[in-house]
C-alpha cells in the first residue's frame, strides 16, 4: 500500500482504489473526492499522510457497477464518523491508563479509593451509553503493545462490554456504577500471581492452575479489606462461576451466583474468546457470539447472552465483512428488531453528496455472506 502525504494530494481528486487512514480504516472511496476540507481537517488532526493501493486522477473512473440492494437508512458524515472514531481511541487511551495505574496502586498496597473509581466508572458509563458504537469500532485497532499489557487490556474492553449489557438492561444509574466498578476490579486478584502464571501461552501445570483458581478470592480480600460494598466484592468473588455449577471458586449453580457476576462472566468470555491472546491471533467477533449463543453445558445465563446479542448484534460492531453485493463493509451499529441483521457501513457505495451510505441488511436485500478475515481487510 503507498504512502500519499496530505498535503500533496490535489483538491477534488479521485483516488482509484479505496484510501485508508490506518490498514483497517477507509476514509475515502474511489467515488468519493478528496476534498480541501477533508485534507484540512485531517491535518488538524496531525493525520499528515494516507494511504492507498490506487492513485490520484482528475476525475472518477468506476471500476465496477454496483446495484443496491436492501434499504437505505440515511447517511453519516465521513468526518463525523472519523471524529467520534478519534474520540473513542482517546478514551480507551485514557481509560487504560487509569487501569495501569490502579493496578499498579493495588500492587503497591497503597490503597484502591471506592469513591474516586465510582466517579471514573460514572464517567466511563455516560461515554458508553453515548458512543458504544464507536468504542466497539475503535477496540479492534488497539491490540496490547507488549504481552504485559494483557491484564490492562482485558479489564478495559470486558469493563466497557459489561457496562454495554448493563444499559441493554436498562439498570439504573447506582447499579450500573456498581456493575462497572466490580467489572474494572474483577482480575485485581491476579495482581497478587507470578506473572508468567496468567502471561504464560504454554498448558498450565496443576499448581499454576490452582494459583489461577485463587485470583477471586485474592480480589475479594482485597476488597473487603478496602470497604468495596459487598455487591461488588461477592461479584468479583463470583465473576468465574457458572450456570451449571462448573465454575470456581465455589462451584454455585444458577439462581445462587450474583447477576453482577452472570453480566461479568458473559462479558469476559466474550472478550476472551475475540480478542488477541498471546498463544493465538484474534478471532471474529461472530466467532464469539456464535459460540457463546450454542451455551455448550449451560455455563452461562440465556437472559445475559440475549442481551450481549441484542446490544452488539450477531455480527458484532465493528466486524468487517463481506457483502451480497460483493463489496465490502463494516457493522456499524445493531438492529433492535433483529440482531441478525445488523446496520452496515458499505464501502465504496456513498450517497450522491459524496456522504456513505449506510444500509440497513435484510434476509431479502443486502446481507452479510460471512466476517473477513485480516488478509482480506488489509486487502
Amino acid at each position: 500500500m503507498n504512502s500519499y502525504p496530505v498535503e500533496g494530494i490535489p483538491p477534488s481528486s479521485y483516488f482509484s482504489r479505496a484510501v485508508y487512514l490506518d490498514p483497517h480504516f477507509v476514509i475515502a472511496a474511489p467515488e468519493m473526492p478528496f476534498t480541501a476540507s477533508l485534507a484540512k481537517i485531517l491535518c488538524e488532526w496531525d493525520f499528515n499522510e494516507v494511504f492507498s493501493d490506487g492513485e490520484p486522477r482528475d476525475n472518477y473512473v468506476p471500476n465496477d457497477v454496483y446495484i443496491s440492494q436492501g434499504s437505505s437508512i440515511g447517511d453519516r458524515s465521513t468526518i463525523g464518523d472519523l471524529d467520534k472514531l478519534q474520540q473513542a481511541e482517546r478514551f480507551y487511551a485514557r481509560f487504560q491508563r487509569y487501569t495501569e495505574s490502579l493496578f499498579d496502586k493495588a500492587e503497591r498496597d497503597e490503597g484502591l479509593s471506592l469513591n474516586s473509581i465510582a466517579e471514573n466508572i460514572k464517567n466511563a458509563c455516560d461515554f458508553v451509553r453515548e458512543y458504544h458504537r464507536y468504542l466497539m469500532r475503535a477496540q479492534r485497532h488497539i491490540e496490547p503493545v507488549r504481552d504485559e499489557d494483557y491484564l490492562v487490556s482485558h479489564t478495559v474492553r470486558s469493563t466497557i462490554i459489561t457496562i454495554i449489557i448493563g444499559i441493554y438492561l436498562k439498570l439504573p444509574t447506582h447499579r450500573l456504577i456498581e456493575l462497572g466498578t466490580a467489572a474494572l476490579l474483577h482480575d485485581i486478584g491476579m495482581i497478587k500471581l507470578p506473572e508468567e502464571s496468567y502471561l504464560n501461552s504454554k498448558s498450565l501445570s496443576e499448581h499454576e492452575k490452582k494459583q489461577i483458581y485463587a485470583h477471586p478470592v485474592l480480589a475479594y480480600n482485597i476488597l473487603k479489606a478496602h470497604d468495596f460494598p459487598l455487591t461488588v466484592s461477592v461479584a468479583v468473588l463470583e465473576h468465574h462461576e457458572r450456570e451449571n455449577g462448573t465454575g470456581y471458586p465455589q462451584q454455585l449453580r444458577g439462581e445462587k451466583i450474583s447477576l453482577y457476576a452472570k453480566i461479568i462472566g458473559v462479558a469476559c468470555s466474550y472478550e476472551a474468546i475475540s480478542a488477541k491472546r498471546l498463544h493465538r491471533e484474534a478471532r471474529s467477533g461472530h466467532s464469539g457470539m456464535l459460540e457463546l449463543l450454542k451455551n455448550e453445558g449451560k455455563k452461562y445465563d440465556d437472559t445475559i447472552v440475549r442481551a450481549l446479542v441484542y446490544s452488539l448484534s450477531i455480527y458484532p460492531i465493528g466486524l468487517y465483512v463481506m457483502l451480497s453485493s460483493g463489496r465490502k463493509g463494516q457493522v456499524v451499529d445493531v438492529n433492535p428488531e433483529n440482531p441478525r441483521f445488523p446496520i452496515v457501513q458499505v464501502f465504496g457505495e456513498l450517497m450522491p453528496d459524496g456522504k456513505n451510505r449506510i444500509m440497513q441488511t435484510a434476509p431479502d436485500g443486502l446481507s452479510i455472506v460471512r466476517p473477513l478475515n485480516r488478509e482480506e481487510i488489509e486487502d
